[in-house]
């Protein structure tokens, strides 16, 4: 099959756009759209690099054709501060001679511009401390100089390399050195992992030493910057010597100290459960990052952390970490519906999902060696909708997108909303349901944009469940009260329907407008301009 690729997961205004064209038959006419628009064409004979020059800031989709007929599809991304944007992978094998070609073309077929180095230390509490070729705390093989190759290879293709740190970690063969800084039970008893790891006060100067002096050895290797994690607990306990410690007050001294100890590095922190990420979005840091547990179970629970994330962010990245464990006792198909709804959720919310990286596996457990192989489906999926999210950035990630959904929808406002005349059991709700159609509506500069997710034919809004594939609610009907004389135009678009913004038909509707929108599938895009010329 025809591939494209760019060469980049994400380009500054300065760089000339270029991608990859592989195993193509014969000419073709490569169209580049923004938003919608059709922005540029390049006629290309056969394989090997096309250039698009330099374009400005914005995400942009891709579409190689000929004859009429689609061969392939990518989008791409200019941006004028790639740190502004955080689509996040991970990297687990650093065994001597694994393979590094499908691993960067993961990264460049679903721009993913961060990569998280999931255990690739000597010891939590030692990063350096194993030479060249060493085990790491849980024997898995790691070659320093695969970890150097593995960062050379990031930066060929535009993403940056994030080695992994516990803040307060240490294992038994270091916990001598360290228990005096221990965080206690209420009985005593060290914090820890099992009895695998244990804790340290964050914000203990010695500790803090050695942290910082760690990471700033490791930057030796090529990172680009650290994920810093935890694990979520105790958010309150004392040490040895009776201080009280505030582990969220220790945190933020910790992310200080960090960032002072390595100030070019990109840092992002691990806010489990949301925890603190009231006391860590405004610290020195490039994005807020949850991971999410129960009680976050439903589709709602991951609208109100990204909503939260956001609204305390300033304009950093949010990135969630909801591992999809579904693929471990679910068949692909209902897992993959699953995991579209969870992407819909966070991509209509403003955040984006950490999930992929490795060339083929994708995270199903917080050990992230556990990884799933994905069959071929799901990585259909998640090409057709990383592209989706890069194509259309600016209308959900960006900073400044508001929601207006309870200024605009619903009867009393009755400003904007939409209705399935076929099926009169389908309900349009401002809340994710069960059986029902949620609609959110954001505010983007003076456009009006729509999300429409399926849950039609759901039992429950578990993100983490099998889902039923959803069912045929055809047509729907957008009335939208008009601002003037004029008609509004009306654009739609679908991640796995209509990839790219299209119009459809507007008509006058007295002091409204109306328009037929296509039948949703998992996920649509309705993209409003209210003011118009009189038409």
């Amino acid at each position: 099959m025809t591939d494209l690729l760019p060469t980049k997961a994400v380009y500054q205004p300065d760089e000339a756009v270029v991608l990859e064209v592989r195993d193509l038959a014969g000419p073709a006419e490569l169209t580049l759209r923004h938003l919608g628009e059709p922005s540029g064409q390049v006629s290309v004979r056969a394989d090997g690099m096309a250039s698009l020059g330099r374009l400005p800031s914005g995400g942009y989709g891709v579409e190689l054709s000929a004859s009429g007929r689609v061969l392939a599809r990518s989008a791409l991304q200019v941006a004028d501060n790639p740190r502004a944007v955080l689509r996040y992978g991970f990297v687990v094998d650093y065994r001597p001679g694994r393979d590094l070609a499908g691993f960067t073309d993961n990264l460049r077929r679903l721009h993913l511009t961060g990569v998280q180095f999931y255990d690739w230390a000597y010891r939590h509490a030692d990063l350096l401390g194993g030479g060249d070729e060493y085990r790491d705390a849980l024997g898995q093989p790691v070659s320093l100089a695969e970890v150097r190759a593995l960062i050379d290879a990031c930066h060929q293709v535009g993403s940056e390399a994030l080695g992994y740190a516990a803040v307060y970690a240490a294992g038994p063969h270091e916990w001598p050195a360290w228990e005096h800084d221990a965080l206690l039970t209420p009985t005593g008893k060290p914090y820890g992992l099992g009895d695998f790891l244990f804790l340290v006060d964050p914000a203990a100067g010695d500790w803090l030493a050695h942290f910082t002096a760690d990471l700033s050895a490791a930057t030796a290797l090529g990172f680009d910057g650290f994920h810093l994690d935890q694990y979520g607990y105790p958010k309150r306990a004392h040490r040895p010597d009776g201080t009280q410690v505030d582990v969220a007050a220790s945190f933020t001294t910790m992310l200080d100290r960090v960032r002072g100890a390595v100030p070019p590095a990109r840092l992002v922190f691990n806010n489990v459960n949301d925890f603190p990420t009231w006391a860590t979005a405004s610290a020195p840091q490039d994005a807020v990052y949850i991971e999410v547990w129960a009680p976050h179970t439903g589709l709602e629970h991951l609208a109100q952390v990204a909503t939260r994330a956001r609204a305390m962010a300033g304009g950093k990245p949010v990135v969630i970490a909801a591992y999809q464990h579904v693929y471990d006792s679910a068949p692909a198909a209902a897992s993959d519906v699953a995991t579209a709804l969870t992407m819909a959720t966070l991509f209509s919310h403003g955040a984006t999902h950490l999930l992929c990286g490795e060339a083929d596996r994708i995270l199903v457990d917080p050990y992230y060696v556990r990884n799933h192989v994905a069959e071929p489906s799901t990585r259909d999926l998640l090409h057709r909708w990383y592209d989706f999210l890069v194509e259309h950035d600016e209308l959900l990630t960006a900073p400044g997108v508001t929601d207006v959904t309870g200024s605009y929808g619903g009867a009393y406002n009755d400003d904007l909303d939409v209705f399935y005349a076929s099926r009169a059991d389908v309900t349009v709700t401002h809340s994710a349901g069960a059986g029902r159609v949620w609609r959110r509506i954001t505010q983007v500069e003076d456009r009006l944009v729509m999300h429409l997710i399926n849950l039609v034919g759901q039992d429950d809004t578990a993100w983490d469940s099998p889902r039923q594939p959803p069912p045929d609610l055809g047509a729907g009907t957008l009335r939208i009260r008009r601002a003037g004389p004029g008609l509004p135009r009306v654009r739609v678009a679908d991640p796995d329907r209509q990839r790219h913004l299209i119009d459809v038909d507007v008509k006058v509707d007295g002091d409204y407008a109306s328009a037929t929108l296509p039948a949703p599938h998992l996920w649509q895009l309705v993209v409003i301009d209210p003011v118009s010329s009189p038409s």
